[in-house]
């Protein structure tokens, strides 16, 4: 697989969130019967891969306070107060699911046709992938009846059904494959066999079970997964395919990086507190070496972070120069799966099944395998500030959960709070942080490995909680006769009740 061919594909345009790879027939096209699956499957997987890697990595951060809003814009601050329309999601949505499952689901059905087995298990990981998403993001999708383009109000299912027929094609796809089945053309893992789909499936299927842990009992399933032990050594990511030009850039990069670009992220307090301790004088007692991996210091070498909720546009002290933006290069990984993430699964199941010291490893291995992705040492100070402790294993597991995935797709953190109940909210608000009459801003009350209500929070969502589900977007329920109610900003998604 060549790069230019990934650039000239991209350049139709990749400039903004919801403008990414399409290949969806023209008059110049090819015809159907001559399309190959090695010329969608790059399409798939940038639909699928830019939204998450972009758009979720965003909204995720903003939710679960890893990201505050840049210094008095304001083109995320309603996502900083933890709201979510209708309409801001629709672009997502429809990439999500008529561009890229629509993409996936022809790939399957030439691959079968074929008997390229592991072309097939390809695109039944990447469709497994966006479905889980879009449950986790709205709780119910359509999906048996989804894709019917002679069905133009499919039925929404519930997430649990999802998540069963999302299992039932991996292991139907697993189960038709071996380690030597070649894979067309792609840019996950280019030039290799299925050998590293095969890992990928199975510890997508790890994240699936886990999150179904309190819905259904899954513990058989979850035990014969770690048996095997069969996981990505390696952090699947898309990593050799970005390129610094315009339309070939990593999309979390084009999108608020790039030269002309609107700057809206900056580090959260929330984060910033718990990566960086202080003692009563102001002092800095432990700071995590993966903070400066995941955030530039400002102009004077020292970290300061944002309110959610604000952009500190009237703040006395602080100016655009005085906040800390993410880390973030053209070329950066766009982490679909960390091995850190999978060590904290296994570190749940045996906290889950109350053994201890399996559960005291894998919990270790994951913060190991954090620092290991972040290129930073430090890892072994870092368990001691925050070791494991069986007694209270979904805090610990939670709270240094949401700091590894921070820097890397801080959408699963967003998923894992919500589940995990950790990060929880300290006492403090966003309103004793900052005072927007006065300028006054004060981070001194922050109680480390905490969130806080943020100021002028969306009032649908109120304090001491975050954004457990989004409405159904409009791109579905305008044309979908069969959207349900939208039960509530505040009702959980079935994994998290």
């Amino acid at each position: 697989m060549k790069k230019f061919l990934f650039i000239s594909i991209l350049a139709a345009g990749l400039a903004s969130c919801d403008s990414y790879l399409d290949i969806n027939q023209d008059p110049n096209s090819p015809t159907e019967e001559n399309i190959t699956t090695d010329m969608l499957m790059p399409a798939a997987e940038m639909n699928v891969a830019a939204s998450y890697g972009d758009y979720l990595r965003i909204t995720g951060g903003y939710l679960t306070q890893v990201y505050a809003q840049y210094f008095g814009t304001s083109n995320y601050l309603d996502y900083s107060q933890f709201q979510m329309s209708a309409a801001r999601s629709s672009s997502f949505y429809t990439q999500m699911t008529q561009r890229g499952q629509n993409n996936l689901k022809t790939i399957r059905e030439k691959a079968a046709a074929e008997g390229d087995a592991g072309t097939y298990l390809a695109a039944t990981v990447l469709r497994a992938f966006a479905y889980q998403a879009l449950v986790d993001c709205y709780g119910e999708i359509p999906y048996t009846q989804a894709l019917d383009e002679n069905n133009l109000s499919p039925a929404y299912d519930d997430g649990l059904t999802v998540y069963n027929g999302l299992l039932a094609e991996l292991d139907e796809a697993l189960a038709n494959v071996t380690t030597s089945s070649p894979v067309c053309t792609n840019f996950l893992f280019p030039d290799e066999t299925a050998e590293p789909w095969i890992k990928f499936a199975k510890a997508l299927k790890l994240r699936i079970l886990m999150r179904m842990w309190n819905a259904q009992d899954v513990s058989a399933e979850v035990s014969a997964l770690i048996a095997e032990n069969d996981f990505p050594t390696a952090d699947v990511a898309y990593t050799s395919c970005w390129a610094d030009t315009e339309g070939a850039r990593n999309p979390f990069y084009s999108e608020d990086f790039a030269p002309g670009q609107q700057q809206n992220l900056i580090l959260n307090q929330a984060l910033l507190g718990t990566m960086q301790l202080k003692d009563e004088n102001n002092s800095v007692t432990y700071q995590d070496p993966r903070l400066a991996a995941f955030f530039k210091a400002n102009t004077d070498g020292e970290y300061v972070g944002g309110i959610s909720g604000s952009n500190l546009s009237t703040a006395a002290d602080i100016t655009s120069n005085t906040l800390c933006r993410p880390v973030a290069t053209a070329t950066m990984p766009l982490c679909m799966l960390t091995v850190a993430e999978t060590e904290f699964f296994i570190a749940e199941y045996y906290a889950r099944t109350n053994n201890a010291s399996q559960a005291q490893s894998h919990y270790e291995a994951a913060i190991e395998a954090s620092f290991a992705s972040a290129g930073v040492e430090g890892a072994a100070e870092n368990i001691t500030q925050y070791p494991y402790d069986q007694a209270n294993f979904e805090k610990c597991i939670g709270i240094a959960k949401w700091i590894a995935m921070s820097g890397v797709n801080p959408f699963e953190g967003y998923c894992d709070v919500r589940r995990l109940g950790y990060p929880t909210f300290g006492t403090a608000t966003g309103d004793d942080f900052f005072d927007a009459a006065t300028g006054a801003y004060d981070v001194s009350s922050y109680e480390p490995g905490t969130l806080y209500t943020p100021i002028m929070v969306f009032n649908q969502v109120g304090n001491n909680q975050v954004l457990q589900r989004w409405p159904y977007p409009v791109s579905s329920s305008s044309t979908n006769a069969n959207t349900p109610d939208f039960p509530g900003y505040t009702v959980p998604v079935f994994w998290a009740e």
